[in-house]
């Protein structure tokens, strides 16, 4: 399989690609990548010399065009995901998750080449932080963001471009990952760096926001599984049923690193921020058969801090620009 990866060199995309490599040495990975601030040469080094990567907008239809002609699948990682970044500045969201991906369908429509769109759970909205209910494939989209707003609209156009040109495509909508080369703006990377640098973390608001956290490498195992084996046409959700409040996860990260529980800052709430996230992802498990494998969060998260205490020289350079943007805004 020739495969091209958009977003490859970014956070999820980056452990796409290792992976793959890893567990499917017959593919030839292809990496598109703007290399903007959240993808670095860096994260793909160790596999530098398996790949090809170019450095191009995916909004770019020649650029797009050429590679989806020499490809027989497309995994579209690309956007713009940051919500703080998207509150300050939703014009690159529009651009890169709307335009882009209208980019990528207008390319795989030509070529008839076989489309899996990433895609997340915010675009459902948020649930209520004492019900029980769950996201599942028909929930209703109801964005809160400027991202998740541009991400609900790239999914409509994945679906009508299904639906009107027969492409070829699947989505996935996952919850919060985290894993290695994750940017040093997320929460749980922010808040261990924090640590290393002799800073104090910082939690919005009361912190009793809700995630369902799964570890990137189970969400690209979902993905090889529905790139693999979904059916066109559909959406597959995926979660690992690891719901936790972010004090909570904050304070597991002061433990872990031996720190006290309550040896953080409270900081100014995002604005419009989401109560609660949670996947039912039942149909992926009945349908294909897929089952997390880091099921032990406080397991992963060890490994996750070990990871950025091993590899300083990949995040120290973007910490304190971080850090700045930050505290401009008051968090």
């Amino acid at each position: 399989m020739r495969l091209l990866v958009t977003g490859g060199a970014g956070f999820i995309g980056t452990n796409f690609v290792h992976s793959t490599l890893s567990q499917h040495p017959e593919v030839a990975v292809t990496v598109l990548d703007a290399l903007t601030y959240a993808g670095s040469r860096e994260s793909l080094a160790p596999v530098a010399d398996d790949i090809r990567l170019v450095e191009g907008d995916i909004a770019d239809a020649a650029v797009v065009g050429s590679l989806v002609a020499e490809s027989d699948a497309v995994v579209h990682f690309a956007a713009e995901s940051h919500v703080d970044n998207a509150l300050n500045d939703p014009e690159p969201f529009l651009h890169s998750n709307v335009v882009g991906t209208f980019t990528i369908l207008e390319a795989v429509r030509r070529h008839g080449v076989r489309l899996h769109h990433v895609s997340t759970d915010e675009v459902y909205g948020d649930l209520p932080l004492d019900g029980a209910q769950r996201f599942t494939e028909t929930t209703p989209y109801n964005p809160s963001s400027p991202y998740s707003s541009t991400k609900a609209a790239s999914d409509m156009l994945v679906r009508a471009w299904t639906r009107s040109y027969g492409v070829a495509a699947t989505i996935s909508n996952c919850s919060n990952n985290y894993g290695p080369y994750q940017h040093v703006e997320k929460f749980i990377p922010r808040q261990i760096t924090n640590v290393l640098t002799g800073r104090r973390p910082k939690l919005y608001g009361r912190g009793v926001n809700v995630r369902d956290w799964i570890h990137v490498d189970d969400h690209n195992a979902a993905v090889w599984r529905i790139l693999a084996d979904g059916q066109v046409g559909r959406t597959y959700l995926i979660g690992a049923d690891s719901e936790r409040s972010n004090i909570t996860v904050l304070q597991d990260i002061l433990r872990l690193m031996g720190r006290d529980a309550d040896d953080f800052e409270h900081v100014t709430d995002r604005s419009g921020h989401d109560l609660r996230y949670a996947i039912d992802p039942t149909v992926l498990r009945d349908e294909l058969g897929w089952r997390p494998q880091h099921t032990d969060f406080e397991s992963g998260l060890r490994a996750t801090i070990e990871w950025y205490k091993n590899n300083e020289s990949w995040w120290a350079p973007l910490k304190d620009a971080v850090e700045s943007r930050y505290e401009e805004r008051g968090q």
